[in-house]
């Protein structure tokens, strides 16, 4: 029993001190600009919408905290997840954000 509790000790040592992997080069860099909408995107459009938190750019709280105390104010905001309301999918799992449709000739 003291040989087996030994060797799980040791094994939990070991692992702890094992190299941890490097982050990728796509992890190192972050988001790239194409993941973002222009500042010239008129909002409601396909153009307007942030890749990387998957909801329209001019809506994203994640990219531009500035928009938060407008959410609150409207009580459009979920604190436990600290998104609006409206788009959180945490507590509203159903929900669907979509992207606008592309126009023709975009």
């Amino acid at each position: 029993m003291i040989r087996s509790l030994s060797l799980c000790l040791l094994a939990a040592a070991f692992a702890a001190c094992s190299p941890k992997s490097e982050p990728t080069a796509a992890q190192k860099a972050g988001p790239t600009a194409e993941a973002h909408a222009a500042a010239t995107a008129k909002p409601g459009t396909w153009e307007d919408w942030c890749d990387e938190h998957q909801v329209p750019e001019s809506q994203c709280t994640g990219c531009n905290p500035s928009l938060i105390p407008a959410f609150k104010a409207t009580k459009d905001w979920c604190e436990e997840h600290a998104v609006p309301e409206s788009q959180c999918l945490k507590c509203n799992p159903a929900l669907k954000i979509t992207r606008p449709p592309k126009k023709a000739g975009n």
